[in-house]
């Protein structure tokens, strides 16, 4: 249920997180993550970030789902290739089922309440995976990933009308980082936003209050902090 006016509950931002061998004060241990780009604008926006390591299936995915009043999906590796019914090429990074279980389930979750839904990067890619669409696995076009580690510096159009358009503008720079993209689209979803090669840059699932997916990493970009602000002002919004 969405209000008309924001509530005065400080709005629970559930994030996905990065499984990586991690290293700090010289422990090197397994660990969940996920990078200080992705917190600082949510709380700069008011929210109270929750980190949501894998950690079950649908059935717990719905139980937290009625707790939280969004939800956004980070970056990572590829998603398995079998869960939008394809053969995996060769081109195609190892996938870490446990994540693609559990980021499926949640966002199965998500959508069926129309939880306000951020989707960066891997995350837009599983947003249409998870609505039966298919994905690229190399689309062979480097300026989206220059050089390990290097993000690359992309121009998009966007629809103006649509998210993430109405926040942006027309026309908009991004830092981008991916091989992999948007094939077909899964039922109900739009694309929003398209680079110069056709590539699908930013998609919106139709009738939602807030389904955003960005297949660029809005989190280094300071002038991409409207999208967070965005996000957390209709998480805000989600519960009376």
């Amino acid at each position: 249920m969405t209000c008309a006016q924001p509530s005065t509950r400080t709005p629970r931002i559930g994030l996905t997180t990065y499984q990586e061998q991690a290293s700090w004060r010289g422990w090197d241990r397994s660990a969940s993550l996920v990078p200080r780009d992705f917190l600082d604008p949510l709380l700069a926006a008011g929210a109270l970030p929750v980190l949501l390591p894998p950690a079950g299936g649908a059935a717990a995915a719905a139980d937290l789902v009625g707790w939280l009043d969004g939800l956004l999906l980070v970056g990572g590796p590829d998603v398995e290739p079998a869960r939008y019914g394809r053969a995996r090429e060769a081109d195609t990074g190892d996938a870490e089922t446990a994540r693609d279980e559990w980021e499926l389930a949640l966002l199965r979750a998500a959508i069926e309440v129309d939880l306000p839904i951020f989707g960066v990067c891997r995350g837009m890619q599983l947003l249409n995976v998870a609505r039966g669409g298919t994905l690229k696995q190399e689309i062979g076009e480097p300026v989206h990933q220059p050089a390990p580690n290097s993000f690359g510096r992309v121009e998009v159009s966007l629809a103006a009308d649509r998210l993430p358009g109405s926040v942006l503008g027309a026309l908009t720079t991004v830092a981008c980082y991916h091989h992999q993209a948007v094939d077909r689209l899964g039922e109900g979803v739009d694309v929003t936003g398209w680079s110069e090669h056709g590539t699908v840059e930013s998609l919106q699932l139709t009738g939602s209050t807030f389904a955003l997916g960005v297949q660029w990493h809005p989190e280094v970009d300071s002038a991409d902090a409207r999208l967070f602000k965005s996000f957390v002002d209709a998480a805000g919004r989600f519960r009376c």
